[in-house]
């Protein structure tokens, strides 16, 4: 009992120090961009103000919106900086329980979801943000002022972040299922048509009311659904040789 508690303080004393570390890397790249918090917001709001017809402008309904909007997106820059060493953090904290075989999957698939959420973001700023903010641009009525509030706008952007970073994990997902052999890949195959469904409902929930954004991401939704399977089959088709050799 003795040695399973101090198991048991040791473990938790090592999750301390170890969101500690990833908690201060966030806190001191937070502290090292705050000077470029109102350049930063700025650019997230480039998407938006470039649509605006001439001598549109956002505004701020709040008192102290203006100050602490800006924070929180620099706060957010802050956290994806970090996020290749807080995930180290938890690399290093959830690995020496993990089997060989276990850890040789684990490492590709966490670099990848990194680099696919990454692309997701990008994916919505570069090419869904500027079509969504034309379409709402074009369809405002004559003698309406379109214009949002920064808080709103950030919120619908965290949001869209959030969903197409999601979405661009759906790779990952499908691998996951797959390498687990919680979802056979023959049964995959069977659920496309209502995953193809599922997606475009998606679609409509997440995004503004018009086609083209819900097909923005409803159409990448079905690709990266097929990608995964492709890279399940893929990577069973060695360990099912593996597996007949021996």
């Amino acid at each position: 009992m003795d040695q399973s508690e101090d198991s048991f303080l040791s473990h938790l004393v090592e999750l301390r120090d170890r969101l500690i570390r990833a908690l201060l890397s966030i806190g001191i790249i937070f502290v090292c961009l705050f000077p470029w918090s109102k350049e930063l917001y700025a650019l997230l709001a480039q998407p938006l103000l470039a649509t605006l017809p001439k001598g549109g402008q956002m505004i701020a309904t709040d008192v102290v919106g203006v100050f602490l909007v800006p924070m929180k997106v620099t706060l957010m820059v802050a956290f994806l900086i970090a996020l290749p060493y807080v995930l180290y953090q938890v690399w290093a904290f959830v690995a020496p329980g993990l089997y060989a075989h276990e850890k040789r999957l684990a490492v590709p698939l966490v670099a990848t979801s990194v680099v696919l959420f990454f692309v997701g973001m990008a994916f919505a700023y570069f090419l869904v943000f500027p079509t969504v903010f034309g379409f709402m641009a074009k369809v405002a009525p004559e003698g309406v002022a379109w214009m949002t509030d920064i808080e709103k706008y950030l919120s619908f952007v965290m949001s869209t972040f959030i969903a197409f970073g999601v979405t661009f994990e759906v790779p990952v997902i499908v691998i996951v299922l797959v390498q687990m052999h919680i979802v056979e890949l023959a049964t995959l195959k069977e659920w496309r048509p209502y995953v193809i469904v599922g997606a475009f409902v998606v679609g409509a929930i997440v995004t503004p009311p018009d086609v083209v954004s819900q097909l923005m991401l409803a159409i990448p939704l079905c690709l990266l659904f097929e990608l995964g399977m492709l890279v399940a089959r893929l990577i069973s088709k060695p360990q099912a040789a593996g597996a007949d050799g021996g």
